[in-house]
Formats: structure tokens, C-alpha cells, sequence
């Protein structure tokens, strides 16, 4: 049975103060949900993420997860960080390929596939992000770039690894835009994800992979996009700063 996921994306917000404050608020506001079968993960900056791990302190249902990770174990790469740091203050997953780190920061597929490689030997969980552009949607490329980028980003892994893979579609044109593909649109391409990775794999691993939504989820439209048979959660952008919106996502995928 696939995990089903709420996973934060918090991106260069909030100071140390704040993001202390709003993952007390996310631990307080679940304390009387049941939550067995949902996880949660938050992802605080960078320098926040030892911080936050002590405010969470005991409370297991909250994961943490950084945003990025450099591909090599350490050296002369200024501002970088690397898996055994982010190992070393306690965190074991991280979110590679996101379409700000692809668009910003001229992240590509061969740069990715090697981050993904230094994780899993680092024994971390990666939450891989991929999706189309709104150009490539209306020349109907949506298809052939979400297959370039797993698989040049992911098919070299073998089927032990997809155990410490999750899956995060994101539309990029409906990114911070207010836009969201429909609930049909998001099924529709999380579909075709697991036909292809059981067309390289087998069935058994497309269907035990957890594939995220992400693109512009919020209260008032995720238990719609979550009810989606190949939908298992979302990952999230502007509506997990606030306590109360993420909390409620995390209600809808009850």
C-alpha cells in the first residue's frame, strides 16, 4: 500500500525564529488528528533545519527534509551543502530537482541523476521533483518532458533504490500563479508516470512509489486533487507557511 504524503516546502523563508514557531504551530494544530497513515514532512531552509529539529523534539510525526543537496561529499564548493551534513543535524530526506533549482539555478538531469546517487548511498530518502512548462503543455510536449527528466534523472537506479523514492509532479505554470491543473489533468499524468516506470521496472514498483501533487494546492481544492486514485499527497509551497492551511491539507488526504 502507497504512503500517502504531505510534504512542505517552506524555500528561502522565515528566520529561525519563525520557522521554530510555525513547526510548534504544525505539531500543536495535529496533536488530535489521526495521522498513522499519512506523513508529514516539513522543509525549513537550510540553517533552520537543526533548529527546527529540536523544536519538533519528540514529536514523530514530523519529518524534516532539506531543499537541496550537493552532489559531492565535500570540497571547494562555497555555499554548498552536502548529505553527511545534512545527516549529521539529524535529517534523512531531501528534494532534488525542484523546477526553482532547474529554472534559477541551471540545475539539469545529469546533475540531478548524481545527486540522487550521493543520497541514497547516504542512506536519504529523495523526494524528486519534476514537470512541464506552460509552453511545452500547449505544444502537448507534457508527456515527453516528464519522461526526459525521470529518465534521465532516475532510470538509472535499480529497483531496491525506488524504495527511497518519492515522486513530486509540479506544473511548473502552476507554480506560484494561482493556477492548478484540473484533478483529471493531475490523475491523467500521474497515470502515465506509473505506466512508465513499470514499463522499465515492473508494476510492482510504479505502484508502490508515492507520487506528490505540486502546483498551487491549497485548502479549498486538495481534497479534490488528493481523492485522484494515482494522486498520494501534495507537495506544497505558499499554504504550508501558515499552521492552519498545511494542517488542513493534511486533513484532506484523511
Amino acid at each position: 500500500m502507497r504512503t500517502k504524503i504531505v510534504a512542505g516546502n517552506w524555500k528561502m523563508n522565515l528566520d529561525v525564529d519563525a520557522s521554530k514557531q510555525l513547526a510548534k504551530d504544525i505539531s500543536v494544530d495535529i496533536q488530535n488528528l489521526e495521522t498513522n497513515n499519512t506523513r508529514i514532512i516539513i522543509a525549513p531552509t537550510a540553517t533552520n533545519l537543526y533548529p527546527v529539529s529540536h523544536q519538533v523534539g519528540m514529536d514523530t510525526r514530523i519529518e524534516l527534509a532539506a531543499q537541496n543537496m550537493h552532489q559531492a561529499k565535500n570540497g571547494a564548493f562555497t555555499g554548498e551543502i552536502s548529505a553527511e551534513m545534512i545527516r549529521s543535524v539529524g535529517v534523512t530526506n531531501v528534494i532534488l530537482g525542484h523546477s526553482e533549482r532547474r529554472a534559477y539555478f541551471g540545475e539539469h538531469n545529469d546533475t540531478l541523476a548524481e545527486k540522487v546517487t550521493t543520497a541514497l548511498q547516504n542512506k536519504m530518502e529523495v523526494i524528486f521533483c519534476f514537470g512541464e512548462h506552460l509552453k511545452q503543455r500547449q505544444k502537448k510536449l507534457h508527456f515527453s518532458t516528464v519522461l526526459s527528466q525521470i529518465n534521465e534523472g532516475l532510470f538509472h537506479l535499480n529497483k531496491e533504490d525506488w524504495k527511497h523514492i518519492i515522486l513530486a509532479y509540479e506544473p511548473v505554470w502552476a507554480i506560484g500563479t494561482g493556477e492548478t491543473a484540473t484533478p483529471e489533468q493531475a490523475q491523467e499524468m500521474h497515470e502515465y508516470i506509473r505506466t512508465i516506470i513499470s514499463g522499465k521496472y515492473d508494476k510492482e514498483t510504479a505502484q508502490n512509489v508515492s507520487i506528490l501533487y505540486g502546483g498551487s494546492v491549497k485548502p479549498s481544492n486538495a481534497k479534490e486533487i488528493f481523492s485522484q486514485a494515482d494522486v498520494d499527497g501534495g507537495l506544497i509551497g505558499g499554504a504550508a507557511l501558515n499552521s492552519t492551511d498545511f494542517v488542513a491539507l493534511v486533513k484532506a488526504i484523511q
